[in-house]
């Protein structure tokens, strides 16, 4: 039976992530100003609580006089959106290798685990900045380098976890009754990995959300004046100890937010199986 504690850290990671995806959805709506609008006589005003500071711009404005709180909220779209079609691509693109690693073994399992030991050897940071830096910045393509740079940590779990149901009895049954391989990977297989995946994916899209924003902060990621709090954060860096806002509101974004996905997916992987050790996160320590 799952206990209360147990659901405290799904409730409250739930709720930051609720806010989080309901002020990307409804941005337009939330949004007290045009994030690209610029007012040049409404230059760096202060938070509301600080002398200067107004009711207008409560979180204060930035360089160009465009409202601070209107960007963040349209920043939540942008590096939400960006992490979770990431970690789609990636999760996609891992456990179809893992299934099929894990299921066929031999020499396709050798190819496919020797791919991901190469790709392991190197950190992802750098395997994401050197990408990025081939194929040039952009929203689309920091997607797909996050995407495809990303996949091996799904396929070491799901090949692990596809080894060990292939020998089950459900499994070996299937396969007496005449099933191709894929109707038995589709139909036995996968279904009894759903759980893993899902928590995986939760967890990733934290790591997926700070990634985007390095990205961004590093002017590889998404190109202003589109706003992305990784971007914001980088803009305001310069001003970090005159207008300190600038930085601090779009980093507490970033962090608050993949707190509440890391509370969540911890929540999550305790309420579908308490006794599961996963082994995502120390994957690329092994």
């Amino acid at each position: 039976m799952t206990s209360l504690g147990r659901l405290r850290p799904l409730a409250a990671g739930g709720l930051i992530l609720g806010v989080a995806v309901c002020a990307a959805v409804l941005a337009p709506a939330l949004a007290p100003h045009d994030p690209y609008a610029q007012e040049v006589g409404a230059r760096l005003i202060p938070p509301v609580w600080e002398e200067g500071g107004g009711w207008a711009n409560p979180l204060g404005t930035d360089p160009l006089g465009r409202d601070l709180l209107s960007r963040i909220i349209y920043g939540a779209r942008i590096s939400i959106s960006a992490a979770a079609l990431a970690v789609t691509v990636s999760m996609v693109l891992g456990v179809l290798m893992g299934l099929v690693a894990g299921y066929y073994a031999g020499r396709v399992d050798t190819v496919i685990s020797n791919l991901v030991n190469l790709m392991l050897a190197f950190p992802f940071l750098l395997l994401a900045l050197a990408a990025v830096a081939v194929v040039g910045p952009g929203f689309r393509n920091m997607v797909i380098v996050l995407g495809l740079t990303g996949w091996p940590i799904y396929t070491r779990v799901v090949r692990a976890e596809t080894l060990k149901y292939r020998e089950r009895e459900f499994v070996l049954a299937a396969r007496a009754l005449g099933l191709g391989s894929w109707r038995v990977i589709w139909g036995h297989v996968l279904p009894n990995l759903i759980n893993t995946i899902i928590v995986m994916a939760s967890l990733e899209v934290a790591r997926m959300i700070i990634l985007e924003s390095f990205l961004s902060f590093l002017g590889l990621g998404i190109q202003p004046p589109t706003p992305s709090w990784g971007s914001m954060l980088g803009e305001g860096r310069v001003y970090m100890f005159t207008h300190w806002w600038l930085a601090a509101f779009p980093g507490l974004a970033i962090f608050i937010t993949t707190l509440g996905i890391n509370l969540f997916g911890d929540g999550l992987r305790d309420l579908l199986d308490p006794h599961r050790v996963l082994g995502a996160v120390t994957a690329r320590t092994e």
